[in-house]
């Protein structure tokens, strides 16, 4: 009933006794245990498989401790290899910049902790990252575009392949050879499963780092991340750690050292367990679910749909808004009322230039069934029956003492 959260809800019974079985496995000692490593570097290479890396079984990648540490060693490593190319060219280093549309605030974190700049596109009438406004935010001190693959706000895609193909403009025009980051922490396991028509991965050879969540929709227990690169080159070696303390040499290039194995364990058992096949199956019912509940959400009457579910444009939600700004009550209203109820449906105002805009969304995941979401627009109903209620009662309360109040104004005197 928690439908705000992104993160896994429910595992198998095989995964939980998977993770208790791991509980003592630390995943960064892979000298003591070797197996928990050799199916983290498999699941590496899946991974590269699925997302079209052109060197599968050479493509660097690592687990970590969710998609904003991947994201911001996709960060990093952007951010070295801007700062070699310039150091090679003779040019200043000391202010670089990465451009983005709306972004999880890991981003906001990374440009702050790694002293770069964040030239953050504000939210257009669209809601979405255009081409034109990254080339207006671009410039040579530009470590990476940040694409986001599955937008927090809404749900929805942004157009990688649009972004990578203007960007391709700009080199031939200017020269700036400007790579892109895909956060893919949502839509990196739906996509290449129920839209894998879609262009947005190392497909596209601007495409040099990509960052995913294994416990979002990659279905594994909360505590995994993965961060990829198209190619070795893509990962500076100074970010590179060999370690040889723990019985071996190690080589090390997360922001974490120490963490539990249990969440890669569970990842690589659901990756064998389910297949393509198995995930396309998955994350197509929860598409199913989110278009059903995206209907009956409009045929409620008062909303607005600003994204319902389709998987070519975005993640298993829903989102909308009211749809007459002058409704008596809010979505605040309405997200409390559904709260009371046990649904956690999170309202919450756009970023800027679209922070007028309340929205409210539905994350799908694995778990919600068409029966529960029957359960849900029943609870919708009786929530907008009652702020409808109350709105006519407040409003007859509002007539009342607005009489009164002219009655005493005309008793007063003048003064």
């Amino acid at each position: 009933m928690n439908l705000a959260t992104f993160c896994t809800t429910w595992n198998d019974p095989e995964v939980v006794q998977l993770m208790t079985e791991s509980l003592d496995k630390n995943v960064i000692d892979k000298d003591e245990y070797p197996q928990t490593a050799e199916l983290e570097a498999r699941c590496v290479r899946m991974l590269a498989d699925l997302f079209h890396s052109p060197f599968p079984t050479t493509t660097m990648g690592t687990s970590t401790t969710g998609s904003s540490e991947a994201a911001m060693l996709g960060g990093l490593a952007a951010k070295w290899r801007w700062k070699a190319r310039r150091e090679a060219a003779g040019e200043p280093t000391n202010a670089p910049n990465i451009v983005c549309g709306p972004v999880q605030v890991c981003w906001e974190k990374f440009a702050r902790y790694f002293d770069v700049e964040i030239r953050q596109a504000p939210m257009n009438a669209d809601y979405l990252l255009t081409p034109q406004q990254v080339l207006d935010a671009c410039d040579e001190n530009t470590i990476a575009v940040v694409v986001t693959f599955g937008q927090t706000f809404t749900g929805r895609f942004e157009d990688v392949a649009a972004i990578s193909a203007a960007l391709d403009d700009l080199q031939e025009r200017t020269g700036l050879d400007i790579p892109i980051h895909v956060d893919a922490a949502s839509g990196g396991f739906v996509a290449p499963f129920c839209a894998p028509e879609i262009i947005w991965d190392f497909r596209l050879p601007r495409v040099k780092s990509i960052n995913v969540s294994g416990h979002k929709t990659g279905l594994a227990p909360v505590g995994v991340g993965w961060a990829l690169w198209r190619e070795a080159s893509d990962l500076p070696q100074e970010l590179v750690f060999n370690v040889n303390y723990l019985g071996g040499q190690m080589p090390s290039f997360t922001l974490n050292f120490s963490r539990p194995g249990g969440p890669v364990v569970a990842s690589y058992y659901n990756f064998v367990r389910l297949g393509l096949e198995g995930y396309r199956k998955v994350q197509g019912a929860n598409y199913a679910v989110a278009q059903y509940l995206a209907k009956g959400i409009r045929d409620l009457g008062p909303f607005e749909l600003l994204f319902g579910g389709d998987p070519h444009e975005g993640i298993p939600a829903v989102t909308w808004k009211l749809a007459d700004p002058a409704s008596p009550f809010s979505l605040f209203d309405l997200a409390d009322e559904l709260r009371m109820t046990g649904w956690l449906v999170p309202a919450y105002t756009l970023p800027p230039d679209q922070q007028h805009v309340t929205v409210q969304r539905i994350i799908v995941r694995h778990g919600l069934s068409v029966d529960m979401a029957d359960l849900l627009l029943n609870d919708f109903r009786s929530a907008l029956k009652k702020l409808e209620r109350r709105s006519r009662s407040v409003a007859g309360d509002d007539a009342g003492r607005s009489g009164f109040n002219h009655d005493a104004e005309a008793a007063v005197p003048a003064v």
